[in-house]
């Protein structure tokens, strides 16, 4: 297997720091987005979407989403759970994931790709070029605080965001988390819970990748 990454990304590194949850040692490719080099042909080929990250599996194919990525390896690797132990817990964990992609990961990005003069011109990522919604960037940073205070919310009663065990979830919670802070939406200092939940799952060895 080969793993294809973009360590400033905020996507790969979901799967970095599932990668070293599990102890897994896969050989990485690096992308630089910088430079476009996930537009050029050889790359499509792995990714019509234009998108990291990437695993090429050992028959060549390839899985270009980070859910989809790691569900397999955690069926190849189930040790230690991280999608749970049990069908419900399963269950739970893809839904919070969801619920993180949706309300969190999509409103950090609507606000860093709408208002980030790099982005100017390709204000969603894949092979199509798209102009910028300034005004977008403002319902993000609303979506993004209703994201912090829900979160918080729901951890009020349990330590991690399925019940009492680490997933997948908390991995993509912890990655949106570190995303706001790069575009300066900083969370409520009422939500103290969450602060909580964030330190400590922010301190497992496997986030240092």
């Amino acid at each position: 297997m080969k793993f294809y990454d973009c360590a400033t990304a905020p996507s790969p590194r979901r799967v970095r720091i599932f990668i070293a949850e599990k102890g897994l040692d896969i050989p990485v490719e690096q992308v630089d987005l910088g430079t476009g080099a996930q537009m050029s042909a050889a790359f499509r080929a792995k990714n019509p979407r234009c998108t990291v990250p990437v695993l090429e599996l050992d028959d060549g194919s390839c899985l270009g989403e980070s859910v989809a990525i790691c569900d397999y390896l955690e069926a190849l690797f189930p040790e230690p759970a991280l999608f749970g132990r049990t069908p419900k817990e399963h269950a739970l964990t893809l839904m919070w994931t969801h619920w993180v992609e949706d309300l969190g990961f999509a409103a950090v990005a609507e606000v860093f790709r709408n208002s980030a003069k790099g982005f100017k011109g390709r204000a969603l990522p894949g092979p199509e070029n798209l102009e910028q919604i300034p005004a977008l960037v403002e319902r993000g940073r609303q979506r993004i605080d209703f994201f912090y205070r829900f979160l918080d919310q729901a951890l009020a009663d349990r330590a991690y965001l399925i019940g009492e065990v680490y997933t997948f979830a908390d991995i993509s919670a912890l990655v949106v988390v570190e995303f706001a802070q790069r575009v300066k939406l900083a969370m409520p200092e009422s939500c103290t819970t969450l602060a909580e939940w964030y330190r400590r799952v922010a301190a497992r060895p496997a986030t240092r990748v």
